[in-house]
Order: structure tokens, then sequence, then C-alpha cells
């Protein structure tokens, strides 16, 4: 096989080959980071290469299997982290002015969970500052681009996460959730991406957002590759008080299972009002394939829904602004226009308000809850619109102008704020190319299903095998 071609096969493709040794470590990082050299000045997704250290440790790996220490499917494969995760001896900066300087003392749980399984890590990705916002339109390292037309925004937070996995500058990466950073680009990039359910992965070594509402999980470029990817990094830590104490279940053997009989919930309220045509068309036919697929669809009720964003917004303002609290006194100058004017207003929040947004919050999580009795997940768009240009902050939809982030994380943020399990994958694409999500919304600790609903999609249709026009 051609060097040039390997930085653009999946994990689960690139995984056999390693472990058969039909091709070396060190040809899968030459291939990644020549592809990275050639691209990254056009797309802007790395705010640290460590091009050097890769090809170190892809030496290692190939010795290692060479001499019958396979440790099983990330073995040799080339994955990014979000600047926002610690990796010892290596800045972490979320992409931002005030930690521009932090090097890492030691390794975020998740970098070291995907390196004892034997992943390279190629660089860390650029992310909307400080993961809070929907663009990566970033202030102090410059804007990622859309890999499909990049002029236009590869969403965010984990905008360069996506657009690297996206652009094949490597075969997964991370990303952090707190109201769809994860899936939001995603959906735009036109690949997979999933949040797990609060507690499955730890957050130790990340640099937080929101405590409540945070979730560390994969963008890949398959269901199955997400799968791969979750197996390792999933379980409980002691670093991180809110992980649980659950088995992890074997992921990828959710992959190729049946699912006829399975039944899927169409909610009656929030998700399928203000879209783009081109969304409300791609996710109806998704629907309706599953349907062909023996999948049954029935509506469910959300009967509280206008309680999400009066819920969220109070949650995770005041979180943030608890976090920042002693750089907005000491240096507010030093943040992006954006990012400063958001964590300010978490310093308005009021005690009362937080308290009873946590309760809207519990009524929320129990109409999801009641849905998912009823159902086996839940099937929404990911967002309601495909990848605006650069720089806009609005969005007509409907006939009406909305603020860019309100439309965004909309159908996302709701999944956070009841900690549910969720994955965006391809469905389609705008009349302009611009790839479109579906999201799927698991019970707790549902994965699995996801996982088999997701894989069953994809294996019937070749969405998520277009590659953009580089």
């Amino acid at each position: 096989m051609a060097t040039r071609e390997l930085a653009t096969l999946p994990i689960s493709a690139l995984g056999r080959l390693l472990a058969t040794r039909e091709v070396s470590p060190v040809e899968v990082i030459d291939s990644v980071l020549s592809r990275t050299e050639r691209l990254e000045p056009r797309l802007n997704c790395y705010v640290t290469l460590l091009g050097d250290a890769a090809r170190a440790a892809a030496r290692m790996a190939e010795r290692e299997i060479g001499a019958g220490n396979y440790r099983g499917p990330l073995h040799g494969i080339p994955v990014a982290l979000k600047d926002i995760f610690d990796v010892a001896g290596v800045k972490t900066t979320a992409s931002s002015k005030i930690l521009a300087d932090s090097v890492a003392t030691a390794d975020s749980t998740v970098a070291r969970l995907l390196q004892d399984a034997g992943a390279i890590i190629v660089g860390k990705t650029n992310l909307h500052e400080f993961a809070f916002g929907v663009t990566t339109n970033n202030p102090h390292y410059g804007p990622t681009r859309n890999p499909w037309d990049t002029t236009r925004v590869p969403g965010g937070s984990s905008g360069g996460s996506g657009a690297a996995v996206a652009a094949s500058l490597c075969s997964a990466a991370t990303g952090t959730d707190t109201g769809g950073s994860i899936r939001i680009p995603a959906s735009l990039c036109g690949i997979v991406g999933l949040k797990p359910t609060f507690g499955r992965v730890s957050k130790a070594g990340v640099v937080p957002l929101s405590w409540t509402l945070d979730h560390m999980g994969p963008l890949s470029k398959s269901v199955e590759d997400a799968a791969i990817f979750l197996q390792a990094i999933a379980g409980y830590d002691a670093a991180d008080p809110t992980t649980v104490r659950r088995p992890v279940p074997n992921y990828r053997q959710a992959v190729g299972l049946g699912v006829r009989g399975l039944r899927l919930g169409v909610p009656k309220q929030h998700f399928f009002s203000g879209l783009q045509e081109d969304v409300q068309r791609a996710v109806r036919a998704a629907i309706d394939h599953f349907a062909s697929l023996g999948v049954a669809v029935e509506e469910v009720s959300l009967p509280h829904a206008d309680y999400i964003n009066p819920a969220f917004a109070p949650i995770i303002h005041a979180e943030a602004a608890a976090y920042h609290e002693r750089w907005l006194l000491e240096r507010p100058q030093d943040y992006g226009k954006e990012t400063r004017a958001r964590l300010e207003v978490g310093l308005t929040v009021l005690g009362t308000q937080y308290v009873n947004a946590q309760r809207a919050r519990a009524v929320i999580r129990g109409d999801f809850e009641q849905a998912l009795t009823q159902v086996d997940a839940l099937i929404t768009p990911t967002i309601p619109a495909v990848a605006m240009p650069i720089g806009a902050d609005s969005i007509t939809i409907d006939g009406e102008s909305k603020e860019l982030r309100s439309v965004y994380n909309r159908l996302t943020s709701p999944v956070n704020l009841v900690g549910l399990p969720a994955v965006s994958l391809p469905c389609g694409f705008s009349g302009e190319g611009l790839p479109i999500g579906l999201q799927l919304i698991g019970g707790a600790f549902g994965e699995e299903t996801l996982i088999t609903l997701g894989h069953a999609y994809e294996t019937t249709t070749d969405w998520h095998q277009r590659q953009p026009p580089l």
C-alpha cells in the first residue's frame, strides 16, 4: 500500500495492517506528518506539533510489534489531543494567552491511557479559547478552517480536533464537550463525535470549563473507531471523583449487532423546529432509513423542554466564572473579547439562579429518562445548520436572524445538562456540499446501543466515507 494512502484509513483498517506487520508504525506516522506538513498551513488545526516525539514513539512501537508485544487496536495509531489535555513536558495552552507558557508536569488520565494502549500523540489541537465557544475562531492562535470549505468554521470548541480528523492529519482525536463541543465539530466536519455518559471518562488533567457539564470523548472517522477509542479511555479514575465505579463493557462487540426490533424516539418538542431545510431533509431521510432497517420509530415527549436553556445558561456561566475568577480580576486584558464577555456574565449569576437551574435540570433529566423507558435511543439533528463563514456571528433561519452560538448548541446542550451519552454521525450534505450530522441520544451508560445503531447506519450508507476536497 502506498504510504500516502495510510493517513486516510480508519483505525479499524490501520490496526489490522499494523497487527499483521503489513505496514509499520513508522510508515503510518510518516504519512500523517507528511500530510500535515502540506495541509496544516491551510487549516490551522494544531497549536503544537510533536513530530520528533511521534517518530520516536513510532520506532518504539515498531520494535514492540515486531517482538510480538502488540498492545491492541490503537498500537501505532496517530492521535491528537485537544490542547486542553495535559501531556507531561508539553504546553497546555487551552488556546489562550493566559496559559500560553504553561507546561504540564504530568499526563492527563486520558493521555496516559491512550499511550498505555500504544497510541502515538502527534500534536495538540487548536480550540475555541478556553473551550468557551462554538467556532474555533481563536484570537490568539488564529481560526481553524473547515476542510470541506476553508472559508468556513469547523465548529467548536474542539474545532482543531474535528478538522484534523476530517483532513486525516491524525486518525482520531480527543475532544471535550460541555454544550456540544465534540458533536458540533463532528457534524460540521462530516465525522463521528461521541460524548459518553457523565462519569464514564476521567476529566483529571483537563482544563475545566464547567465541572458538572464537561465530558471527554473521541472524534473519529467511523463509529467503530469511536468504540475502539472509547474502550481505551473509559473507566473509573481515583483522580476524578465524578467517575463511576462501573465495569467497562467491550464496546467493539456492539459493532455489527442487529438493529431490527430496536426502538428510536423522535422528540415532539425542541429538536425539530428552527432547522435549515437541508438539515431537516437529511435527518428525516435518516429516520426513514433506520425504519427500513427494521428499527421501530415513534414520537416521544419532553414536556419541560422550554426549561432547557434557562437551566443550562446559569450553570455553564457560573461554573466557568468560578474557575476563571482570579484571572478575570488580575489579567482581564489577556482574554479574547468574546470569551471575556461570556465569563463576566458568569460573575453576575446569583446563587438563587444557580440553585433553581439545578432544580430545573433534575426535571429535564426526568423527562429524558422517562422517554428512554419507551425507546432505546432518541434521534435528532446534531445542530440546526451547516458550517457558517469564518467571522459570522449570526445566522438566518426561517427568516429570523439568530446568534450563531445559540443556534449551534441548541440541540446538543440538553444532553450535557442531563449527562446522557450521545453520538453525532454524518447523514448527508447541504446544497453547498457541506456536511450534516444526526444525533443519537442513549440512556445512561448506553454507549453500546448508540454504537450498534450508528454502525448499522454507516454500513448501509456511505456518508462517512466521503472525503473533503483538499
